[in-house]
């Protein structure tokens, strides 16, 4: 079983009907709002270490935790700044949109055979284009990037329990296959 490092969980909260990004800009000093090049404003949090996108509609999309118990407190934090700020807050409801994460199977692997074991429908496999193979995972539904290093990335996920399955299935695909 690979060792598997959890890279970022992108998650997404309403916390308000409605923000004025103008207003909020003036009185956020740890923030950047640039409405002709994005029209979130990005606040930034240093614990933990992670960066909002608040938008005008009150939504939130929060990245770089680690964890999803650190998304849980980057959102209070995140509403706490703002309240603290003037500005109203409704209690979030915190979605997991998306979780990145990283593992060695620790071994090198030739990934023309493993395209060939795996088969075409479920891989995309262009060397020349990208060094690496593209496995999509149906059950949990995810995708893994393989490298020939025997490293991968996972993405996709919305649960740490559904990458750790993603990665286990494919690893024993993998070992079945003798590759």
């Amino acid at each position: 079983m690979a060792k598997i490092n959890i890279e970022n969980v992108v998650a997404s909260a309403t916390i308000s009907d409605k923000f004025d990004l103008s207003e909020m800009i003036k009185k956020l000093s740890e923030s950047e709002y640039n409405p002709n090049r994005f029209p979130g404003l990005v606040l930034h949090i240093k614990e933990p270490k992670t960066a909002a996108l608040v938008f005008s509609s009150g939504k939130i999309v929060c990245t770089g935790a680690k964890s999803v118990q650190e998304v849980d407190k980057a959102v209070e934090n995140i509403c706490d700044k703002i309240k603290k700020a003037g500005f109203k807050v409704i209690k979030p409801k915190i979605t997991v949109q998306n979780i990145v994460a990283s593992a060695d199977l620790n071994k090198e692997l030739n990934l023309d055979a493993v395209a060939i074991g795996l088969g075409l429908d479920r891989i995309e496999y262009e060397p020349e284009q990208f060094p690496g193979l593209v496995y999509r995972s149906e059950n949990p539904k995810a995708v893994i990037l393989l490298f020939g290093s025997g490293k991968l990335v996972c993405t996709g996920a919305k649960k740490p329990e559904d990458i750790s399955r993603a990665i286990d299935n494919l690893s024993e695909e993998l070992t079945s296959l003798g590759v």
